[in-house]
């Protein structure tokens, strides 16, 4: 160990060298590498954890870069998956550190497979969709996880021991209804999500050095901009479907072909088995109705008016609708059903 690189964190007395080895030694996963999980990547890294999994299936553009810390602007112009370009960066940061980036969709099919082995899950996610998985697939395997959620200057984590503390589940039994705010509606800005992040790598510092009686314990909300804060404390509900019951029907949900709204004018396609895609091929395909650009990890071109993008598992995004049939449409039109 390079005891000058982490001099000041072996100071801090929580830590110590004990603690900044047992931190060498241990296995994070992030899931989504956008503004949460980009700063969770970067103090992880650099505090030495010692293996860090980031899975995300998007592409870095400039919209990312005020708040997506590990980006740039070659990134974007490179139309780099977010996973690539981060593991690149967290790299140079600390060669310490193991990094896998894994440019995949998150889903029933294969979060077993992503998280397994490691022993705390963090979200970076945007959607409760994928936090109610991370939920069932945390609790079904033991693996403690930190939920977090960022919009505007708002900002909320909890922190879920399976088995000991409330869950997602307990908390909110069912998604938020109706219309509500999402950061394409209204925006987020970086100080916000920095909380959030904090919070959520403090947390998980704390698992991995076994000092879970420190834990925050409650559900903690801020607004960075109103100077609002809650700590709302939480019981487990006997009754959850997840914790409780244990039925974990995310896990066991899925359909052959899933579409996701992005929440960006957008429309992700995916199947539930990777159909293994010849980008080369289907470049030469594509090229006869506009340019394409690319690189090995995906394909963009505009087609019919929509900007797609496409990667080797089969996997597109569709930009310039919310209309899932259309997206359907326009990905059997031009790459097969």
């Amino acid at each position: 160990m390079n005891r000058e690189k982490y001099s000041r964190q072996i100071l801090f007395q929580p830590i110590g060298a004990e603690g900044q080895e047992k931190l060498l030694q241990s296995k994070v996963v992030i899931i989504g590498c956008g503004a949460l999980g980009t700063a969770q990547a970067n103090a992880l890294a650099r505090a030495g954890v010692g293996r860090l999994r980031i899975v995300d299936r998007d592409f870095v553009e400039e919209s990312n870069l005020t708040r997506q810390l590990l980006f740039d602007e070659s990134d974007a112009a490179e139309n780099l998956p977010k996973a690539v370009a981060a593991g690149r960066k967290l790299k140079r940061i600390n060669s310490d550190v193991q990094v896998e980036g894994i440019v995949a969709d998150a889903e029933s099919g294969n979060i077993i497979s992503l998280v397994e082995g490691f022993q705390v899950i963090l979200d970076g996610t945007d959607n409760f969709e994928t936090r109610y998985l991370l939920n069932d697939v945390a609790l079904k395997l033991g693996i403690p996880w930190i939920y977090g959620a960022v919009v505007a200057s708002y900002a909320v984590t909890l922190t879920v021991l399976p088995g000991r503390t409330p869950c997602l589940a307990c908390v909110f039994p069912k998604p938020p209804q109706g219309m509500y705010d999402t950061c394409d509606t209204v925006g987020v800005i970086a100080p916000a999500v920095a909380w959030a992040a904090s919070i959520q790598v403090t947390e998980a510092l704390k698992i991995l050095l076994g000092r879970e009686a420190e834990l925050h314990g409650a559900l903690l909300a801020y607004d960075v901009w109103k100077n609002s804060y809650q700590a709302v404390k939480l019981r487990r509900d006997a009754q959850c479907r997840a914790c409780g019951a244990r039925e974990f029907i995310h896990l066991e949900a899925g359909e052959a072909t899933h579409t996701t709204l992005c929440g960006r004018d957008a429309v992700q396609i995916r199947h539930r088995e990777a159909r293994g895609l010849d980008l080369a091929t289907l470049k030469t395909r594509l090229g006869q109705f506009g340019p394409v650009r690319g690189n090995e990890f995906l394909l963009r071109c505009t087609l019919d008016g929509y900007d797609l993008t496409v990667f080797p598992d089969g996997r597109a995004i569709i930009k310039g609708t919310h209309d899932p049939a259309v997206a359907r449409g326009l990905y059997a039109k031009y790459i097969g059903s």
